[in-house]
């Protein structure tokens, strides 16, 4: 299972969305993901799941997993190691679009260690129905240099759609040719010729 599915190349990395696509801030391996829902949610994260097959480990705040992160100018996704033979994921990977990520906190805890916490607005039909919080670790160092760099890319693509949706708003409110603020329609084409044309 894949929430928000990510196409992936033979590789197993991350496959861009389009040309404009690209991963500036690299792809970090040695990740554990954990996702679990926000308080008041109804659903498991780890969606439908049949009663013989072996998953991540699903604990009662959630299910983690491990694999690899990658960070694009675009979303962040988290691909799960490959299935083996003692371990079949939960899910095979996770996506969330960076201006659909409500908030990040870098938390540095002397028992639980490192941690970075997001908490996300799912997709639709992307396979989570309710606001997910998603805990990041990595097995290394690099921790808070990744998080300032999914702040700073997550505020540009807040920006970038707020730009988008003004740009939108400004061609809806653009005058149309007999003067009025409504979008062109049609109906503002004279069914006659000018006075001159006539034959």
């Amino acid at each position: 299972m894949a929430l928000n599915a990510v196409a992936l190349t033979q590789d197993r990395l991350p496959r861009p969305l389009h040309a404009n696509e690209n991963f500036p801030y690299g792809i970090q391996e040695g990740v554990k993901l954990t996702l679990a829902l926000l308080p008041g949610s109804s659903v498991s994260p780890s969606g439908p799941s049949s009663s013989g097959s072996s998953s991540g480990s699903k604990q009662s705040d959630g299910v983690t997993e491990k694999g690899t992160m990658a960070l694009s100018n675009y979303r962040l996704i988290f691909i799960s190691n490959p299935p083996s033979d003692k371990h079949k994921p939960a899910f095979e990977s996770f996506a969330v679009p960076l201006a659909d990520i409500l908030s990040t906190k870098y938390e540095q805890s002397v028992f639980k260690g490192n941690h970075l916490l997001l908490d996300v607005k799912p997709t639709p039909r992307g396979g989570l129905s309710d606001p997910t919080r998603v805990e990041v670790r990595f097995d290394g160092n690099g921790l808070y240099k990744f998080a300032c760099a999914l702040d700073e890319a997550r505020e540009r693509a807040i920006y970038m759609k707020r730009q988008s949706a003004e740009e939108e708003e400004g061609l809806r409110n653009t005058p149309g040719p007999s003067g009025a603020s409504t979008p062109y329609a049609p109906g503002d084409i004279p069914d006659e010729n000018p006075p001159g044309y006539d034959d």
